[in-house]
């Protein structure tokens, strides 16, 4: 009887992911009040713009990104720029073709998100976003973000449109609920639980400060409508972009393509077998570097 061999994946020299530090959450937190307002000003204007540069836009640039064999900032987050505008449109789809309420496609993206982290997890035995190391937990792990963006903007839309609590309340709710997962882990809960919560929260967070800044008076916003809040989004994106690239390159991380970050992909298989086996290294490497204060 002929054994199956076993699936392949890439390995990488090192994790795909930049270091999460501060501004790691204040680029990610911009991008998601880009993709609120980008998909709503294309949405409104052109759904032929909307197509190109919101489906079309992710799916260049999460090839491009999938077909790398190592971290750069430009990639990375320009892919996760794309993830953010085609997030809103898959999260705002079915309630505009369907009439859902945006709370039943809060909780269907919901059991969607943790279905996918646990298959993650028992695939891979660890959601250390730090151990991606293969292709296989890099498609997990986009796969996560395009949830975690989908359940945002659902919960976004779901406090300031079906509990008509406004774009100012929305943005106190989440903004408290973020700290949350922050306090949590300075408790000693699971880091890398915390994690994903607070990734999670920066979506509804963002999207609720874009929204609030660009609806009309009208709608309870300022005013300076989508096409205004996108540009001067895109601006803040390009200029912190620059910083990450540069102050990189100023400590070696970033070198012809190259991430001089410690190879783990031995400890992550070591850590996999023994959950696998019940041992002591059951959760060895779920750890996440969550210090919001060592930037």
């Amino acid at each position: 009887m002929t054994a199956t061999a076993p699936v392949r994946t890439r390995t990488f020299a090192a994790p795909k992911v930049p270091e999460v530090f501060v501004i790691f959450w204040v680029i990610k937190l911009l991008t998601t009040g880009i993709g609120e307002t980008a998909s709503d000003f294309m949405g409104t204007h052109s759904l032929v713009a909307a197509g190109v540069v919101g489906v079309g836009g992710f799916f260049a640039a999460l090839i491009w990104q999938l077909r790398s064999d190592s971290y750069h900032p430009v990639r990375y987050w320009v892919t996760v720029l794309f993830v953010a505008v085609f997030g809103t449109m898959i999260a705002d789809g079915p309630h505009v073709a369907l009439g859902t309420p945006y709370y039943v496609d809060s909780a269907i993206y919901l059991v969607l998100l943790a279905g996918l982290l646990l298959w993650w997890y028992r695939s891979e035995g660890t959601l250390d976003i730090h151990s991606i190391t293969t292709g296989r937990r890099e498609r997990f792990y986009w796969g996560t973000v395009l949830m975690t963006f989908g359940l945002g903007t659902a919960l976004g839309d779901t406090t300031a449109s079906n509990l008509h609590l406004g774009y100012g309340w929305s943005v106190v709710i989440f903004g408290a609920l973020i700290v949350v997962p922050l306090i949590g882990w300075r408790l000693g809960a699971n880091a890398v639980l915390c994690f994903w919560a607070s990734y999670s929260l920066t979506r509804p967070l963002g999207a609720s400060i874009a929204d609030g800044l660009a609806v009309s008076h009208a709608h309870g916003g300022l005013g300076w409508t989508t096409g205004t809040v996108t540009a001067l989004g895109l601006v803040l994106f390009a200029l912190l972009l620059g910083y990450v690239v540069v102050t990189e390159r100023l400590a070696g991380r970033v070198s012809a393509g190259r991430v001089p970050v410690p190879d783990i992909s031995a400890a992550a298989s070591a850590a996999r077998q023994a959950h696998h086996e019940g041992g002591p290294g059951r959760h060895a490497h779920l750890g996440v570097d969550l210090d919001l204060a060592s930037e």
